[in-house]
């Protein structure tokens, strides 16, 4: 099915990305995968090419480009299945707390960094005893003086480790009623007296990509690095879930049509009893499964992009799309690693490594069971 939502300027974007990709980051993908790291140098390659927050206005050092810039990074990303880089967490997520809830001296200070690459941005939210429910969050930023003095464990930070500037979720307010009025976002550089990046962790899939422990230990952090106004934290998280979940859904959308494309491939090639397995009935109504569900899912992100891109209030539907999309990546890659047999057990072939990568997306950005619940009490089913 054709789509129309794109324009000759971000298909020329997308060759120069798609070029980036193939010399600069997929020929080392194994190798990082294996060695669990992503390196730094990627970042700043890309900044020097437009490809970190390009939707920034120019005098942040961005290019001023519209959403759909976004979504191309997002798409080529999946297709090519670079699964080792949080580059739509900084691009996407991130940044625009910074662009949307930061001062104008916060802005200038950290937005062109962002852009160049010289800054990798992380969000600690999730803590050790605490999940998808941020009002049970544990960690606390005392006053004293002009500064804020943090203490509290975040775990499950994508870019943990390789973060230069990470904005914590925390408790100004521990006797706040409702509790979540007592949340709020302050940002910490890497380096500040009190903050350490307890560990990586050791994770199943997405293994190039750095997921670490922090900790805060009477951090004592400036009080003008707090991100908008004092107990407006949950206010400002739940105003960014509908990019948040479309950022995941794009992902997962690309990536599936990606996966389902090589596993075509390889039924082609691939003979059982004399003939291709792509031959057999039961394998053609599996791929055509697969590609009706693709081709539906697509025309529905697609709808999202747009309405979106236009400033409407789609946080209803960007859940369903994150929900259904993560689920859908689950049951291709699944399928797909089934068409290979044996050998899509072995760690020669790529599918068995987009199996364990995609797996997560079902639990990340809100599980599934809480995108269920949103959607239900926003319907009122």
């Amino acid at each position: 099915m054709e789509r129309t939502i794109f324009k000759e300027e971000h298909e020329i974007f997308r060759r120069a990305y798609r070029k980036f990709l193939e010399k600069e980051v997929i020929p080392f993908q194994e190798k990082w995968d294996e060695d669990g790291v992503f390196p730094r140098e990627i970042w700043r390659k890309a900044g020097e090419q437009g490809f970190l927050c390009p939707w920034l206005p120019e005098c942040y050092g961005g290019a001023g480009a519209d959403f759909l810039y976004s979504v191309v990074l997002i798409e080529e990303t999946g297709i090519a299945q670079v699964s080792g880089w949080g580059i739509g967490l900084h691009n996407d997520i991130v940044s625009p707390y910074i662009h949307s809830f930061g001062t104008e001296k916060q802005k200038q200070k950290w937005l062109p960094k962002c852009a160049s690459g010289e800054i990798v941005t992380a969000v600690a939210m999730t803590e050790p005893n605490c999940g998808s429910d941020l009002q049970a969050l544990r960690a606390t930023a005392v006053k004293d003086g002009d500064a804020y003095v943090i203490n509290g464990q975040k775990t499950f930070i994508t870019n943990g480790m390789s973060n230069d500037l990470v904005i914590v979720a925390c408790l100004t307010d521990p006797k706040a009623k409702p509790r979540h009025q007592g949340i709020s976002l302050i940002a910490v550089e890497d380096g500040t007296p009190g903050y350490s990046k307890v560990r990586k962790l050791e994770k199943i899939g997405l293994r190039g990509q750095d997921t670490a422990e922090l900790a805060f230990e009477d951090c004592r952090v400036p009080r003008a690095n707090l991100l908008g106004e004092e107990g407006a934290g949950f206010k400002i998280l739940m105003q960014k879930l509908q990019p948040e979940r479309l950022v995941v859904a794009i992902r997962c959308q690309s990536w599936s049509r990606a996966v389902l494309e090589r596993a075509i491939k390889y039924c082609h090639e691939r003979e059982a009893f004399g003939r291709p397995i792509s031959a057999f009935q039961n394998t053609r109504f599996k791929l055509v499964e697969m590609a009706t569900q693709i081709e539906v899912s697509q025309a529905f992100v697609d709808r999202l992009i747009v309405e979106h891109a236009a400033g409407k209030d789609v946080t209803t539907e960007t859940c369903m799309a994150k929900y259904f999309t993560s689920e859908m990546l689950q049951r291709v890659t699944d399928q797909c690693l089934q068409f290979y047999g044996g050998y899509g057990y072995m760690m020669e072939y790529p599918i068995q490594r987009h199996f364990r990568d995609s797996r997560i997306f079902t639990i990340t950005e809100g599980t599934s069971e809480m995108q269920r619940i949103v959607i239900a009490r926003e319907e009122g089913y």
